[in-house]
C-alpha cells in the first residue's frame, strides 16, 4: 500500500511539473499569450498608420488641394495673385558678436599655401 501511495506522489509531481513548467506548461502558454496581445497593439498601430498614409496618397493622388498644402507648408511657395508677408517677432537681446583677436605683424595665420605654389 505505501509503495502504491509514492508511486502515486512520484506520478503525480511529474505530471505536475510538466503541466506549470514543462514545454507546453501554463506558464509558458500565460507567457505567449502577453507576447500575442503586445503584438496585436503593435499591429493595431501600425494599420491604422497605414490606412492615414494610404489616405494621404489617394488624396495627393485625386486632388491638389493636398499638393497646394504641401507646397505652401514645406516649400513656402505662394499663388501669383498672393502676397506673402513674413512677420518676426522682435529679439529680445542682439547677440554680441566679437571681433576676431588681432595678430601681431608678420604673424602666421594658420594657412598654408598649396603646394606647387608661389609661397611669396
Amino acid at each position: 500500500m505505501r509503495l502504491l501511495l509514492i508511486i502515486l506522489v512520484l506520478l503525480t509531481a511529474v505530471t505536475q511539473y510538466a503541466l506549470w513548467l514543462g514545454k507546453g506548461g501554463w506558464l509558458r502558454v500565460h507567457e505567449l499569450q502577453k507576447k500575442v496581445a503586445t503584438q496585436q497593439e503593435t499591429n493595431d498601430a501600425l494599420v491604422a498608420r497605414n490606412n492615414a498614409l494610404q489616405a494621404e496618397v489617394q488624396d495627393l493622388k485625386s486632388g491638389t488641394d493636398a499638393v497646394e498644402e504641401r507646397a505652401r507648408s514645406e516649400l513656402g511657395m505662394i499663388k501669383d495673385d498672393e502676397v506673402y508677408v513674413q512677420i518676426l517677432a522682435p529679439n529680445e537681446k542682439e547677440p554680441e558678436i566679437k571681433p576676431p583677436p588681432k595678430r601681431a605683424p608678420g604673424a602666421r595665420t594658420g594657412v598654408r599655401p598649396r603646394a606647387g605654389s608661389d609661397p611669396r
